[in-house]
């Protein structure tokens, strides 16, 4: 089952049924501290070089099943935020309004909207005085199976898929335009990129999801144990059947009876 084609060109969320976050979905927090903290996802989500070093038990699989609770992550402005907390760790609602364009009425609004279904909580801060922090919540956070999504369950997932990776594609243009600089140094061969095929069987996807969940995991460490130099890796899984002809469809269905 190996791939059959590799390259170290490019960057490497979401299953309609599972995704990642430490398996978390794109467009789910991925985690709370950049740069080794005990995070996601995923969408999740790894951590940049050194040695496998967690020895904490992964957090267990938690659903969102819950219509309401998609309907509240979907928001744009949500998934906005959450992207900030992911790349650049806590902060508070000035920080997010000043960074995002927005007023701080609406940003504290969306804070306390994505901690009352659990996304996000508050952490001390650096500083004194009476600033709010947040934080991401950790988390293996997924998606049911789109076989038993209702319809409206499917547009709001489809909505938030579309966000999530629109705002993928977004952040990975500026770091290639980033690592285009003389100064960008190791970094700028940070790109680990592969595409394959592989002929599989719904349940053997799934095992092979369960091992890309189980090897983040284990590069998932302390902040404490995170060495000099490393920074924030965001992962992202993707994998589909292709696309089937209608006579292909009829041909697996085997021969009908008059």
């Amino acid at each position: 089952m190996a791939q059959d084609e590799s390259t170290t060109d490019d960057d490497a969320v979401l299953g309609e049924g599972s995704a990642s976050q430490d398996g978390t979905p794109a467009g789910v927090p991925e985690g709370g501290r950049p740069a080794g903290a005990p995070e996601s996802g995923t969408q999740a989500e790894a951590l940049a070089g050194g040695t496998p070093a967690s020895s904490h038990l992964p957090p267990a699989p938690q659903e969102l099943d819950d219509l309401q609770v998609l309907k509240a992550l979907a928001q744009p402005r949500r998934q906005q935020m959450l992207q900030h907390l992911t790349l650049h760790g806590p902060a508070t609602s000035a920080t997010l309004a000043r960074a995002l364009g927005l007023n701080t009425g609406a940003t504290s609004y969306h804070l306390r909207e994505l901690a009352r279904y659990g996304f996000v909580e508050e952490t001390p801060g650096p500083g004194h005085g009476r600033e709010r922090w947040w934080r991401m919540i950790p988390g293996d956070r997924r998606f049911p199976p789109r076989s038993r999504q209702s319809a409206e369950t499917r547009l709001v997932m489809d909505e938030l898929n579309h966000h999530a990776y629109a705002a993928d594609l977004e952040l990975f243009a500026r770091l290639q335009q980033e690592t285009d600089a003389d100064d960008a140094g190791e970094w700028a061969d940070a790109f680990p990129y592969s595409r394959g095929t592989m002929r599989l069987t719904v349940a053997e996807l799934r095992e092979f999801f369960e091992e890309y969940i189980a090897l983040l995991n284990r590069y998932k460490r302390p902040e404490a144990d995170t060495p000099p130099g490393a920074r924030t890796v965001l992962t992202r899984f993707l994998a589909f059947p292709t696309p089937v002809t209608d006579e292909a469809a009829d041909n697996r269905k085997g021969p009908q009876t008059p």
